[in-house]
């Protein structure tokens, strides 16, 4: 089958990843189309916006997009294109796995977490303002109806995976009202899935525990920015960003990309580690329904890794991007 996908390359490295994952798919035996757009800062410089109506329009006719990392400024600046895409096109679920890979060496070994961050609502909304002068308010907004969807989203993806509990995450002891709401609803949905273990974890001693003991751990439910840093948290677990993919999941349509930031320093180097966005496809070709080539693709990254004479300098080894791309290419070859 031929699929037809929105590319975004993103910025920083973003090409120098995308470009190897665009490689690999069509090694694997998919076909697939490729409207490119930028987006970030690239986009407000020639475009006025950092996520322009052609793109949304692309994702929306598509249904699909692979995108690279892009590079949001801290503290001053135009706010996140990713944010942006998100909320533009309710991608109100962001999934991440986390599993160990062999052959990197990590300070834990059979990680196999899921980590599900509500994404659209919570902090992340962007609402605030300056009080008086060296005062800023932030409003943190936590609605029942987003709470219930991802927890809708948590409990179907771990029947699905067979996997046998979700723990809630949530600050409900002091955020009362906001965390309490989010807890009280995704509560409420894990009822209706007597097959799947329901517990709760406040955010806090969920970072603890996951250093202690991850592996008490299966899928975790979290707002947006506890979402955010514990699935940062969780990527330390396996070896860090470099490793672990991330998809932003909605009801009409998905972006799957690499969860690592643009790098600059390292820019045309050809020494980015192109493993995430690698992982980011083989999640994409499962949502597109080609199994096959998902576990092709897999299984290829699998042996480079076990032979572990060809890793790209950030896990130790002296690989080029080119020349680790190259391994996953002819091992896809040999089958």
């Amino acid at each position: 089958m031929n699929h037809i996908a929105t590319l975004i390359p993103g910025d920083g490295i973003g090409p120098e990843v995308t470009r190897p994952a665009q490689q690999i798919i069509k090694a694997a035996g998919v076909e697939i189309e490729w409207e490119s757009y930028i987006a970030g800062a690239e986009a407000l410089e020639r475009q006025g916006k950092t996520v322009s109506d052609d793109l949304l329009d692309s994702i929306r006719r598509n249904k699909v997009a692979l995108k690279g990392p892009l590079t949001t400024p801290v503290g001053e600046g135009f706010s996140s294109a990713n944010v942006e895409l998100r909320k533009s096109l309710d991608l109100y679920a962001n999934l991440r796995p986390v599993k160990s890979l062999p052959g990197v060496r990590s300070r834990y070994e059979n990680i196999d977490l899921i980590v599900i961050r509500e994404n659209t609502e919570d902090l992340y909304s962007g609402i605030e303002h300056v009080v008086v002068p060296g005062v800023v308010e932030s409003l943190k907004i936590i609605t029942e109806r987003a709470s219930t969807k991802i927890a809708k989203f948590a409990f179907e993806l771990a029947r699905t995976e067979k996997r046998k509990k979700v723990a809630i995450v949530h600050k409900a002891n002091i955020m009362k009202l906001s965390d309490g709401l989010f807890l009280s609803a995704a509560r409420a949905v894990g009822k209706r899935y007597p097959d799947v273990e329901t517990g709760d974890v406040i955010v806090d001693n969920a970072c603890m525990q996951l250093v202690i003991n991850p592996h008490q751990y299966d899928v975790l439910l979290l707002e947006n920015l506890y979402g955010d840093i514990i699935s940062d948290l969780a990527a330390g677990l396996v070896g860090g960003l470099g490793l672990v993919p991330g998809a932003n999941i909605g009801d009409e349509c998905a972006i799957f990309e690499a969860v690592h930031g643009s790098a600059p320093d390292i820019k045309g180097q050809n020494k980015a580690n192109p493993t995430a966005m690698i992982l980011a496809t083989i999640m994409m070709m499962k949502y597109l329904g080609e199994a096959a080539a998902a576990e092709r693709i897999y299984a290829a990254l699998v042996r480079v890794f076990t032979e572990r004479k060809v890793f790209t300098r950030d896990l130790g080894g002296s690989a080029t991007t080119k020349e680790f791309t190259e391994a996953i290419l002819k091992e896809i070859e040999a089958g």
